[in-house]
């Protein structure tokens, strides 16, 4: 069931693409199902090109006929569409559950609209509860250790695991996270620390599908 509605909210989410838009193109289970619908849009004559997060999303955007260019050539994206680990109803999101939230975040931040997908397991009200990843250098593996330790963020780090980068992917968990612009704003002031999983300001609707239903929701402004 919660494949069907990842399934629901991807198709609803392609359904915003057109015609010679450049699409920026997510990471993760979620992701791969908004890549298989373009597929099949691609396939019924649809003309995209696409851009990718991840090495595993090229792969298979390929594998279905999608035109990928290199982002490192592309300065502004149409729309990109992800997945994301927790969305609430200001449109913040926690993502990097794949490790690819550095270039998400990038891809996302060229786009003139990016949407998340989910299914309803992945709405809360705030949020905070889901793990919220960082990308490290390695070189500073262990310092960014104990400065996270040192924020209380119980920090962990990924077993044998790089991304595509090669970096390391820490995954914090904090009690609460009340202030999450602050946190972000922390986070990105540590040396060593390249991106992290907080989605503030970059997701502008997020199509989630709850039994089959899916329901939209618009960015609204709110701040923190």
């Amino acid at each position: 069931m919660i494949d069907d509605d990842k399934k629901a909210a991807a198709v609803a989410a392609v359904a915003e693409v057109r015609d010679g838009m450049l699409v920026g193109l997510g990471t993760g289970s979620t992701a791969a199902f908004a890549i298989q619908a373009l597929g099949d849009r691609v396939a019924q004559g649809l003309q995209i090109r696409a851009v990718v997060t991840s090495e595993a999303s090229g792969k298979l955007a390929r594998e279905l006929g999608i035109e990928i260019l290199d982002f490192a050539t592309i300065a502004h994206v149409d729309l990109t569409i992800d997945g994301a680990d927790e969305v609430d109803p200001r449109c913040f999101a926690i993502k990097g559950a794949g490790g690819a939230m550095l270039r998400e975040k990038i891809v996302a931040a060229s786009s003139a609209r990016m949407v998340v997908i989910a299914d309803g397991s992945k709405r809360v009200d705030r949020i905070g509860a889901a793990k919220l990843p960082v990308e490290v250098l390695p070189f500073a593996g262990a310092y960014v250790m104990r400065v996270l330790t040192e924020m209380g963020a119980a920090p962990i780090t990924r077993d044998n695991y790089r991304t595509d980068q090669g970096n390391l992917v820490i995954d914090c968990h904090f009690a609460t996270l009340d202030a999450p612009r602050a946190t972000a704003a922390t986070l990105a002031a540590i040396p060593g620390i390249l991106g992290h999983g907080l989605f503030l300001d970059e997701v502008d609707a997020a199509y989630i599908a709850t039994d089959g239903v899916v329901t939209r929701l618009e960015r609204t402004g709110a701040s923190d």
